[in-house]
């Protein structure tokens, strides 16, 4: 199987699940703080509509850190993150959102790639357990794989 050429369209709805020391500051932090609906769920497990993706904390404390980082534009980006490509507004009220919980940024949101193919708003955050997430917009969604 090889990955397509372009974006199918309908995009199809990714999966991932990842771990969390505890599913009570998962659900604050996704379901409240991120907005992410709550799907199903047992004592060990809940799931979230991120942006119509399911995503999965999953109780693993063992599991639970921060990753190693690469330097990206000149900052250090966490390795193992998953994220959403949002439109500007979307990402701008997100960024608004997240400063005023108080939430630490690891990377502050900006514009990365300026001027260049790629160009694209970002900004990097960690959830109560450790797991990096990233927020990013283009304003030219066409420039999403630009080289």
């Amino acid at each position: 199987m090889h990955a397509p050429t372009t974006n199918p369209a309908p995009l199809s709805p990714f999966h991932v699940a990842f771990p969390v020391h505890d599913i009570a500051l998962a659900r604050t932090f996704y379901g409240e703080l991120l907005g992410c609906p709550e799907g199903r769920s047992a004592d060990d497990w809940v799931d979230f509509n991120f942006y119509g993706h399911q995503i999965v904390a999953h109780l693993a404390p063992a599991e639970t850190g921060i990753a190693q980082r690469n330097a990206v534009d000149g900052h250090g980006v966490p390795v193992r993150h998953f994220g959403i490509v949002l439109p500007m507004a979307d990402w701008e009220a997100a960024a608004a959102r997240l400063k005023a919980a108080d939430v630490e940024f690891v990377i502050e949101p900006y514009i990365r790639f300026k001027g260049e193919p790629g160009e694209q708003a970002t900004m990097f955050f960690l959830d109560p357990s450790g797991n990096a997430l990233e927020i990013k917009a283009f304003a030219d969604i066409a420039m999403l794989f630009a080289k």
